[in-house]
């Protein structure tokens, strides 16, 4: 079986090939509902025609970039409104001086005429009725969501429970069930009269009934939860100005006027027009499919919803919101097609195949011998020539019966189960701070043996605080409440205020009033705590950024590591201030700062001294900081910002405690075989101070840092990596090198976070891309398969425990259906061969079909993970998805209940006492009632495939025990109240004793089972999830 699977079912689980997709798709056969089976498969036929428009939309999109006439012509004609003044009532009334599709169409066109008739940005702001310092009045955003709409793409309205009805209505063998019903009632009324002949087919109807309604009820839930989770991954939280404050909101709440901050690595909320900022750089390809960054100016000034910015910053005007932009248009087509399925799908799609076709030939057996003994019968009593609607009908009830046996051997809900346990998984892991973006991600988490994880805000708390500082010689201790006095009276106020010009003027963070009127910093970490010491000696920080005009910035970034700017000093020249990483600030210094606030020779003396103080920081977990500056000529402001001949002002150490929990939470990785590597930008000596407080360096581990590893030959890098646990100031590059390394050379499952623009290539690379969603930037985001909202390693680990959780449970819930598959398949067939009757009826089948494939699903697909999850090893890559202890179990299970229903079928009467008239409806009676509690006992042995207490946490499961309750209850009213329907009888306590003490032995054959020890060797090709589990009782 598996060599079939591997040969026809087996998809990458990120970005799979077409040609993959389409073998599968083509490898399934025998699909009773295709509607509700491919439901949650990639549409390709709709994906190629959704391409094709996308393609279409960016090459118009292209031509109003590039061809601004044409683009007049083309994309407008028919929208723009040509008489400015000429304006609606609405719009008047609100106060607005230009119509929404004007405004719209000035920046999809890029048309600087327009815009220059309106007096540029300035004048729109005024016809929009917004302030650019104050921005929008709170009070106004539903009259702007009213008059130019809402901030909302067209999207596909939610499936009504009654489409879910009717997609499980489409299974052709319900289809032909219900024929054979109407068929049956109409012979039965004609044959036994009313009420009487209506019994047998009317109930067949109702239990068809009954097995929709479940079906599209556990459907139409999962799509709800599907559809809540897609809104959260399309949620982005920008910064905007309002009510003169900077703050955060929805890009849902986004309103024409608006004015966004743009930083590197921001998505563009909306269509918007810039109006300042520094060495602001799109791409544009998501949009136009043009790769070359696109430079934003004066001269450029339009930007388009759904870009990314590349470098800079800068703030915009927001003219157009939702529809009215290019990418609103273009969003509608990018959601056809549906996602790729995941390789667990496709995987369980070729089960159900192999199993369908087996249980068609059985199907086709089981009517060929019932029908030939009936005519063998009919030609023995010479009555073969004379045909009754009795017979008719019995032919009838031959074929229900062997439709019903095809309708419980295709196991439809394999592969839906994938889903719902994917769909139950996803809404947990949402509730516990972990955004599932791709549903493959989930399956491949589980079987993670590595994760490469960054160390601010992941390992550490990403609360920083400036705790030391080295100025004129000297290291001083930051304590908030002391510092102030203590700090001024050590240092000239000459030397104060060239360390407060530097942190105020080189800042990309903002210090705001909050509606308490306190100040806070927004930005990021480092720069809030350098912006809150700061504020220990200046209230107004605005004042020092008026002091002096800010010429040119070159914002931080990860591969140069540092930030510089270029102001005008207000008694006239130039001065750059810069700050970064210290190692690379200090190379760039050749001068330092005197008490006097003047600059002086660095001697060589002196440099060693600060590299001692550097690495002293660094060995207390500090993150190091270098502030320099150097004086320009005037000329200097349109060349790039130097790099040399600076001078040094202060080493600065920041505190980032480590998050409470992750030493735990890196040893229960390590117990699970998962190795934690952590890569980051700081300071070696900081890294492994970090890594050793974490419980991720040990005394056999290796640090390097990224310019030694980039250094490093293939041979050296296997010799290496296996012993690496810490990579420190790593450029984005030397990650993605790892990642790939990991995965080809040593075939590893890799997990990595990361945050920055610049990890996109490692997010994408690597098997799981775990994005941090505080400090993360949209970029990464997009580029990640999980979104880490609360940035905690220990949210990482709870990824992996319901990745495997996922995976066993689907196990579990195959090898239950494969039990009952067997024992219903060989029940219904050897009676017919032997007997010439089947003991299980349509009606009963039905039922049974319902407990193993909806109700089974329920149960075991959506088990929460337990702490033993984590006590196993991951395989990586080479397993069997049907390992060798499931066929154990199913063969074992199998035997025990063919024997039991067998003895009952056989040798029933006699073993109970069973004499009459009704002696044979009382047996199958009996025997269905034994058969039906032989799968819920089974349903509980398949809660653990290897370990003998299998009850444990089954209580606290209240899903679990909701169905299993259920079940017994509805199974009782069956045998006792439905019999007209379900040709059942009452029975007597004893036989219903019987019939659960039966069932039961189950239990105790699981425990004998598990006693039999189960060789574990692994398969040579791909990958699907976990080692075979271990056997014996040494587990129990």
């Amino acid at each position: 079986m598996e060599k079939y699977l591997r040969k026809n079912f087996d998809v990458d689980p990120k970005n799979p090939s077409e040609d993959a997709l389409k073998k599968w798709r083509s490898a399934v056969w025998l699909v009773k509902n295709p509607r509700r089976r491919f439901r949650m498969v990639a549409d390709l036929a709709k994906r190629a025609e959704a391409d094709r428009k996308r393609k279409n939309l960016q090459e118009k999109i292209r031509v109003a970039l590039y061809v601004q006439k044409a683009a007049l012509h083309f994309i407008d004609a028919g929208v723009r409104t040509e008489q400015p003044g000429s304006l609606s009532e609405e719009v008047r009334r609100a106060g607005f001086g230009i119509e929404p599709d004007e405004l719209a169409s000035i920046n999809r066109s890029h048309d600087l005429k327009r815009l220059e008739k309106r007096q540029g940005v300035e004048g729109l702001a005024r016809e929009v009725s917004v302030s650019v310092e104050r921005g929008v009045p709170s009070c106004e955003i539903q009259s702007r969501q009213r008059i130019f709409g809402l901030n909302h793409f067209i999207e596909k309205p939610q499936r009504p429970l009654w489409m879910f009805v009717w997609d499980a209505l489409q299974d052709l063998t319900l289809v032909i069930l219900m024929f054979c019903a109407v068929v049956s009632i109409g012979v039965g009324i004609a044959t036994e009269g009313w009420p009487k002949g209506l019994y047998d087919g009317l109930g067949i109807i109702l239990c068809i009934f009954l097995v929709v309604i479940v079906t599209a009820v556990s459907d139409y839930r999962q799509s709800l939860q599907f559809k809540d989770l897609d809104k959260e991954k399309k949620n982005i939280v920008i910064q905007v100005t309002r009510d003169g404050s900077r703050q955060k909101i929805s890009i849902y709440d986004l309103v024409v006027g608006d004015i966004v901050h743009l930083s590197i690595g921001d998505q563009v909320p909306a269509d918007g027009v810039f109006f300042s900022g520094y060495s602001l750089t799109i791409d544009e390809s998501s949009l136009s499919g043009e790769s070359e960054p696109v430079k934003i100016g004066k001269d450029r000034p339009f930007l388009l919803s759904g870009t990314k910015v590349q470098d800079g910053s800068g703030k915009m005007l927001v003219t157009a919101v939702g529809m009215r932009t290019e990418w609103g248009q273009l969003m509608v087509s990018l959601n056809e097609g549906g996602d790729d399925e995941t390789p667990l799908q496709v995987k369980l799609n070729g089960v159900a195949t192999i199993i369908g076709k087996i249980g068609l030939v059985f199907a086709v057996v089981t009517f060929l011998v019932l029908t030939s003994r009936f005519l063998a019968v009919k030609s023995i009593h010479g009555k073969i020539s004379k045909w009754s609607t009795s017979d008719v009908l019995s032919l009838l009830n031959f074929f229900a019966i062997a439709v019903t046996i095809l309708v419980v051997a295709v196991p439809e809900g394999l592969p839906l189960a994938v889903t719902l346990s994917l769909a139950f998984a996803m809404k947990k892991l949402m509730n516990d701070k972990a955004l599932v973006r791709h549903l493959s991600a989930c399956e491949t988490m589980g079987s993670a043996t590595c994760i490469c994880t960054d160390k601010t805000g992941t390992l550490t708390t990403n609360h920083m605080v400036v705790t030391k500082l080295w100025v004129l010689g000297e290291t001083k201790t930051i304590d908030p409440k002391e510092s102030k006095n203590a700090l001024k009276s050590s240092i000239t106020e000459n030397v104060l205020k060239v360390i407060l010009h530097s942190i105020f003027q080189n800042a990309s963070a903002e210090v705001v009033k909050g509606k308490d009127g306190k100040p806070s910093v927004l930005g990021s970490p480092t720069e809030s705590a350098l912006l809150e010491f700061g504020l220990l000696f200046q209230d107004d920080p605005n004042a020092q950024r008026t002091e002096a005009n800010i010429v040119k910035v070159e914002p931080f970034n990860s591969v140069k590591k540092k930030m510089s700017v270029i102001v005008a000093k207000p008694g006239g020249g130039l001065r750059a201030f810069c700050k970064g990483a210290s190692e690379i600030i200090l190379s760039m210094c050749d001068k330092t700062i005197d008490k006097d606030g003047a600059s002086v020779t660095l001697s060589k003396a002196q440099r060693k001294k600060i590299n001692a103080v550097i690495n002293s920081f660094a060995c207390e977990a500090l993150r190091t900081l270098c502030l320099a500056y150097r004086d320009l000529e005037n000329g200097s402001k349109d060349k790039n910002i130097p790099e040399n001949n600076y001078t040094l002002i202060a080493v600065v150490g920041i505190k980032d405690p480590v998050r409470p929990g992750v030493r735990d939470a890196v040893q229960t990785c390590l117990d699970a075989g998962i190795t934690v590597r952590m890569v980051t930008g700081d300071n070696i000596n900081t890294a492994k101070a970090i890594a050793r407080e974490c419980g991720i360096l040990t005394d056999d581990g290796i640090a390097i840092d990224g310019p030694d590893f980039r250094g490093k030959s293939t041979e050296e890098l296997k010799e290496i990596i296996p012993k690496l646990q810490v990579m420190a100031r790593s450029l984005p590059l030397d990650k993605h090198k790892l990642v790939t390394f990991l995965r080809k050379e040593l075939r590893e499952v890799v997990a990595v976070t990361g945050d920055g623009t610049n990890d996109a290539p490692a997010l994408h690379e690597a098997d799981i891309g775990l994005a941090m969603g505080i400090a993360g930037t949209e970029v990464a985001k997009e580029n990640a398969d999980v979104v880490i909202m609360d940035d905690n390693f220990a949210t990482i680990l709870n990824v992996a425990r319901w990745g495997r959780s996922v995976y066993i449970n689907i196990q579990k819930f195959v090898q239950f259906q494969l039990t009952v598959n067997v024992v219903a398949l060989m029940v219904n067939f050897v009676s017919a061969c032997v007997s010439g009757s089947a003991p299980l009826t349509a009606v009963q089948l039905l039922w049974v079909n319902m407990i193993m494939d909806t109700l089974g699903a329920l149960a075991l697909a959506t088990e929460p993970p337990h702490d033993g999850l984590m006590k196993r090893q991951p395989i990586g890559r080479n397993v069997n998805f049907i390992t060798k202890i499931m066929w154990r179990n199913i063969i074992g299970q199998s035997i025990y209940q063919l024997a039991v229903l067998g003895t009952l079928k056989f040798r029933g009467k006699k073993l109970l006492g069973l004499h009459g008239s009704d002696s044979d409806i009382v047996l199958n009676t009996l025997i269905f009632n034994t058969f039906v509690f032989c799968q819920v006992f089974n349903e509980i042995n398949s809660r653990d495939m290897e370990k003998i207490n299998v009850l444990r946490g089954m209580f606290s499961s209240w899903l679990f025990m909701f169905i299993v309750v259920s079940t017994v209850a509805f199974q009782v009213v069956i045998v006792e109240f439905l019999g007209t329907f379900a040709d059942t009888v009452p029975l007597s306590s004893q036989l219903w004793a019987a019939s659960v003490l039966m069932g039961s032995g189950g239990l105790l054959v699981a425990v004998v089972l598990k006693f039999i020890p189960v060789s574990s060797t692994k398969s040579s090709t791909s990958h699907d999830g976990y080692e075979p589990l271990p056997s014996g009782p040494d587990l129990a």
